[in-house]
């Protein structure tokens, strides 16, 4: 089976599973990069070096022709922020497409009252609401967003990005959380209005005037660091709370496979959330926000971590106090997510099921999945979580 994948650029969140696809299909397997990387995102440790499966459309007229062609020949082509050039051919010979995405209207359904956005909804997706394709969903909400937009009904697909897999066993993940004293507390993201991290400090802030004892680990920087650090002094948290600056995705990751426990806090603005993904697969108790895209596909509620409604302070605080009550449940959430994460959610299942439910389209043969990606999204909305 030869697939193809276009995307802007080649970076950490894809590389994983890029790789789980060339180690399967080998040489039948390429990513198309057509932009090169902000040099923003670049800084941030988000460039990889890029491996041989990787065609950059944009450095020559041979590669753009290449990509072209790739775009014709695959069985299978997968497509996320690209051009769309490259799929009208594929679109007219009604031949099979996975669209990855984002959902399309988290800024808001107002965005359809937009003339240039309502053109290119129309353009991109209602016009081509029969044809071959079929969505990668990296959000719990991108189901019920298409369907707003009378898209791709029954045609959504749960997926996400899928950073690499943990590496470490479940008890040398413990050794490393066991020896904290008191319990690590870990909050990782850019520093902007919509992560929401002074929700995180105040809740931290209640918490600790109920006498509750824990360190707090912010990673990350950006526009918000410097009225974050004002507020850590204003709530007495200073003492106890440790902003380590930007860090590379592996430092990250080293940080969170020590961290007890990982708090996102991001508004509805946030399309998927990886830190979610990363510091379940790291074995932390994660307390998420309802509004991230990846929450409702990997947590559950009170089995293998937390979830608390956007924005609410006293939700927060609720699920904090919970665990921070009892450090044998922290551990029983970690590894409950630690297991399923291992077992479903890593890129290595993600690309054999990717291979398999195309294989099955392909032969008129639907392979069904009962969890996990590529399971079946539901029509999931906002209000889902009191």
């Amino acid at each position: 089976m030869k697939i193809t994948f276009f995307s802007n650029y080649f970076n950490h969140h894809q590389e994983a599973l890029c790789n789980a696809f060339y180690e399967r299909i080998g040489e039948d397997f390429t990513f198309v990069e057509t932009e090169p990387m902000e040099e923003f995102r670049s800084k941030m440790g988000w460039s990889r070096p890029a491996p041989s499966y990787v065609l950059k459309s944009y450095v020559s007229e041979e590669n753009e022709r290449k990509a072209v062609s790739l775009a014709g020949e695959s069985d299978v082509v997968i497509f996320g922020t690209a051009p769309e050039r490259y799929i009208e051919k594929r679109l007219d010979e009604n031949r099979l497409i996975f669209r990855y995405s984002e959902r399309p209207l988290k800024e808001g359904r107002i965005k359809v009252l937009i003339p240039r956005l309502a053109k290119k909804f129309y353009h991109n997706h209602f016009r081509n609401r029969n044809k071959n394709i079929h969505i990668l969903a990296a959000s719990a909400y991108c189901a019920s967003d298409y369907r707003f937009l009378h898209s791709y009904i029954g045609k959504c697909y749960k997926f996400g990005y899928f950073p690499e897999r943990e590496k470490k066993g479940w008890d040398e993940l413990c050794k490393l959380k066991d020896g904290n004293h008191p319990v690590r507390i870990l909050w990782a993201g850019r520093f902007l209005k919509l992560k929401k991290a002074d929700l995180f400090l105040k809740a931290a802030a209640r918490c600790r005037k109920e006498g509750f004892d824990f360190s707090l680990v912010m990673v990350g920087g950006g526009e918000e660091e410097k009225r974050l650090r004002s507020l850590s002094s204003s709530l007495g948290l200073d003492d106890i709370t440790e902003y380590t600056g930007f860090l590379s995705p592996e430092e990250t990751r080293g940080e969170m496979e020590k961290a007890d426990i990982f708090v996102m806090t991001s508004n509805f603005l946030e399309g998927w959330g990886s830190v979610i993904y990363e510091a379940l697969s790291a074995g932390c108790a994660v307390i998420a926000s309802h509004a991230a895209g990846a929450t409702p596909f990997l947590i559950e509620d009170g089995v293998n971590g937390f979830v608390f409604k956007s924005g609410s302070l006293a939700g927060l605080e609720e699920k904090m106090n919970k665990l921070l009550t009892d450090r044998k449940l922290i551990r029983e959430y970690g590894r409950a997510a630690f297991d399923n994460m291992q077992k479903y959610w890593n890129p290595e299942t993600a690309a054999e099921r990717v291979i398999e439910l195309s294989a099955s389209m392909l032969s008129g043969n639907m392979k069904v999945y009962e969890r996990g990606p590529l399971s079946r999204c539901e029509y999931l909305y906002g209000n889902w979580f009191k």
